[in-house]
């Protein structure tokens, strides 16, 4: 028997980042320990952090290439796979064309391979490349990119420890990014003020110094309200504005209809509590806003982040120590695969593929005559595409769209309806069984290269035990199928790539798997081999052509969907703390599945008695698209009107409208009209 090694890796769960050590005995992952020099963690972990292992040698893992004859599954050889994948793509192209082709990288995957992905659409000819930050934070990328010139958090984790008032809306994060909440907790120590907005009471509320209970989609509101307090008040930084923003009359202009006892109604909150609020947060020497998917998953989307953005600059809360504007990324490379342009409107490093001059800088370094300039689709008009006709094949790496997308029965539809689906990942996911062909692939232990966590931090994670049987890392099958189709990717080496990455991303120029050591990595821009990192950004000037900040008036809009007579109520969704995102990973984790096994939707106990609906009763959501049985969960955390489902279960998505942000195009997950009934569905 082998000696036992221990080796450092990154959770692979949320944005944090979290680093631990993985023992290992006989190429098998048989412990986990905590590392407590880790610069976000400390050594902490959530529950799914901690679960994290179960995954590598579950037996439901995928481990040799599939394709479905006759509705049932037949294992081939990688050749036959990689050949089928390069023939069917190219014979799709060449009758129709190269945009009659969709490709969805992911948020799981490493910064190599997700270039890698987004390089072979491209080389093909088609921007139709998005991926899962379309679902969570793209508005991040457009808004904070308009205000500060780069949609990406301002400040290390750590900084909220210095912050003296720390304003969080839109995110449970004691549940949802739990490891970073002991930053909170240590500035709540020092006596910092903490003030949460959100529709419901979650945990995260809980501890908060006030808690402001908001109406579903009244971001802008409150947030106009806040901005028109501080300015009325006097409690506005002049110098700050004056020397480093444009717009501010304009801002001020537009946010004068924004009394907070105007606001009240469109809210449901107090305006004695806006004004608190907004005193608490402009008083403070430093502070910071954090936000999630409650601010992002809107058709206003955009507006909410630009709202959040014009605080700090109305404050001068950004660009030091404790004063930010932090958004809490979803995955633990959703930021990295942004910044590799995974994603249909740029590409590496965020050069808009309408612009003739990057684009032509990146095709010269790929050797390549021209590169595609039209925007591309995005996940979900790839499946309106699809359903049309328009879009006829489909590369899904690492994405389950049919449980994390919207309106999920059209998007299973739209899957149905192509001619050629072939999804690569490491379980059979609802996605993969609407497959033509199925590629299995290693999961973040068994493969080599970077990721980059919520803060820009990007950490360089070693191979530490080998792929089941024949399952192959993501970077070797995208290399392979472009041998196959002659685009020479020329990247079969995960360093070799990241070398690639120092001459395409500027931001990333200086970053070698040294100097992103997983045991605390280094933070983009990183512009020479010589340079350490920026944790902090905007200190001096921000990124945006001029150097200033941007103020970015924004009004507020009811959501698309209200109440009516058939639907009284309004169905929010979000995330458990003990499961993540489709649940692809942590409803096949036993130690999770035995303490939360199905959604509960949960209900105020004035709406549960105005529709007969008991504690623990099987309760039907339904809405105008789909409908789903859960049990109902009775609690006064919720509002009156206002109803809950976690969206890690299957089904849940077919209730959610698809209805999309004009700039960002994130679906707008966080308000639909529902009611509901006592009993299952027949």
């Amino acid at each position: 028997m082998g000696d036992t090694e221990l080796k450092p890796t990154v959770c692979p769960y949320c944005g944090v980042g979290c680093g631990f050590y993985v023992s290992v005995k006989d190429n098998r992952a048989v412990a986990l320990e905590y590392m407590t020099d880790h610069p976000v963690c400390e050594g902490r972990l959530c529950a799914k952090g901690n679960a994290a292992l179960e995954i590598l040698n579950h037996p439901d893992r995928l481990k040799h290439p599939m394709k479905k004859v006759n509705g049932h599954w037949e294992q081939v050889s990688w050749d036959e796979a990689l050949d089928a994948v390069a023939g069917k793509l190219q014979s799709i192209s060449k009758a129709q064309s190269p945009d009659a082709i969709g490709f969805l990288a992911s948020a799981k995957c490493t910064n190599e391979e997700n270039y890698l992905f987004q390089k072979l659409a491209r080389l093909f000819g088609t921007n139709n490349v998005d991926h899962c930050a379309r679902l969570c934070h793209s508005p991040t990328v457009v808004g904070l990119a308009r205000a500060f010139g780069s949609g990406a958090m301002t400040n290390p984790l750590s900084d909220l420890a210095l912050s003296d008032s720390i304003f969080i809306i839109g995110s449970n994060l004691a549940d949802n990014h739990t490891p970073a909440l002991h930053w909170i907790l240590a500035a709540k120590d020092r006596g910092a003020r903490i003030v949460v907005a959100d529709p419901r009471l979650t945990t995260t509320g809980w501890m908060a110094d006030e808690f402001l209970q908001l109406r579903p989609g009244s971001d802008i509101a409150l947030l106009n309200a806040m901005a028109q307090v501080i300015i009325t008040e006097g409690l506005a930084d002049k110098d700050f504005i004056n020397k480093r923003t444009n717009g501010f009359a304009d801002l001020a202009a537009s946010v004068m209809n924004y009394a907070p006892d105007r606001v009240a109604e469109q809210t449901g909150l107090r305006a004695g509590q806006i004004i608190k609020a907004a005193r608490t947060y402009a008083k403070a020497k430093a502070a910071s806003i954090v936000y999630c998917m409650g601010i992002t998953q809107h058709t206003v989307g955009s507006d909410n982040v630009a709202a959040c953005a014009n605080l700090a600059l109305l404050t001068g809360n950004i660009g030091r120590p404790g004063a930010g504007v932090m958004p809490l990324r979803g995955q633990n490379n959703v930021q990295g695969a942004c910044d590799m342009g995974a994603l249909p409107g740029v590409l590496p490093g965020y050069a808009a593929v309408i612009e003739t001059e990057t684009r032509t800088q990146i095709a010269d370094a790929w050797e390549a005559a021209n590169l595609p300039a039209e925007q591309g689709l995005t996940v979900v008009e790839m499946m309106k595409a699809a359903r049309d006709d328009r879009i006829k094949a489909m590369w899904i790496m690492g994405e389950d769209p049919v449980n994390s997308d919207p309106n999920a029965r059209e998007v299973k539809e739209g899957l149905s309806n192509l001619d050629f689906l072939v999804v690569q990942d490491i379980f059979l996911t609802d996605t993969a069984q609407m497959a033509d062909l199925v590629l299995p692939a290693a999961v973040w232990a068994e493969k080599c290269g970077t990721f980059t966590n919520t803060e820009r931090r990007v950490q360089w994670c070693d191979q530490i035990t080998q792929p089941p049987d024949a399952a192959r890392a993501d970077l070797w099958i995208i290399n392979e199928v472009g041998n196959r189709m002659d685009l020479q990717l020329d990247g079969g080496d995960a360093q070799k790539v990241l070398s690639e990455i120092n001459t395409v991303v500027p931001a990333y120029a200086g970053i070698n798997p040294q100097k992103a050591t997983t045991r605390g990595g280094v933070h983009w821009p990183c512009l020479a081999e010589d340079h350490p990192g920026t944790p902090i950004l905007h200190t001096e000037s921000f990124a945006t052509a001029n150097g200033r900040g941007q103020f970015l008036p924004v009004g507020f809009k009811p959501p698309v969907e209200e109440i009516s007579d058939d639907y009284p109520l309004l169905l929010t969704t979000g995330r458990l703390a003990l499961h993540y995102n489709s649940g692809s990973m942590t409803r096949r984790t036993a130690s999770i599945m035995e303490r939360v096994s199905s959604p509960r939707v949960e209900i105020h106990p004035d709406d549960a008695a105005q529709f007969d609906i008991e504690n623990g009763a099987p309760t039907r959501v339904i809405t105008i698209r789909g409908e789903i049985t859960a049990e109902a969960y009775l609690t006064s955390t919720m509002e009156p009107g206002v109803v809950f489902l976690p969206f890690h279960f299957p089904g849940v998505n077919e209730l959610t409208i698809d209805a999309l942000d004009s700039e960002a195009k994130i679906p707008e997950f966080k308000v639909s009209a529902c009611r509901v009934e006592k009993g299952g569905a027949e």
